[in-house]
């Protein structure tokens, strides 16, 4: 049976968030989670993007979802997997690792 590849899509800005002072950036996070999934969960299918909300964006779906955040429904980053809210602002590692085994993903044990 094939695997699907997992959408993850972090939607910020370069700009921080006013209401997140001292937290990283919206890249700085895409950055790091796309480190901690790589060494969480080595060899998994997924692929994430990185969706600057103040750029033009092709895609209707992630246009709509960019809009939401400028209009502060939601704060950035705002991070979806497989198109469901999962965390923003402030990205913790435990919801999002959750989330990905629900979809079949196996960490490997040594990751802390």
């Amino acid at each position: 049976m094939d695997q699907k590849t997992l959408l993850i899509e972090i939607f910020g800005a370069d700009i921080i968030c006013a209401s997140c002072a001292n937290a990283p950036t919206s890249r700085d996070t895409y950055e790091w989670l796309q480190a901690a999934i790589n060494r969480k969960y080595p060899n998994q299918l997924y692929k994430i993007m990185y969706i600057d909300i103040q750029k033009p964006i092709e895609n209707e779906r992630q246009q709509n979802i960019a809009n939401r955040v400028l209009e502060d429904e939601f704060f950035y980053p705002l991070v979806l997997i497989e198109g469901e809210v999962i965390g923003e602002g402030n990205i913790q590692l435990n919801p999002v690792f959750a989330e990905l085994e629900k979809y079949g993903f196996v960490g490997v044990d040594s990751y802390k």
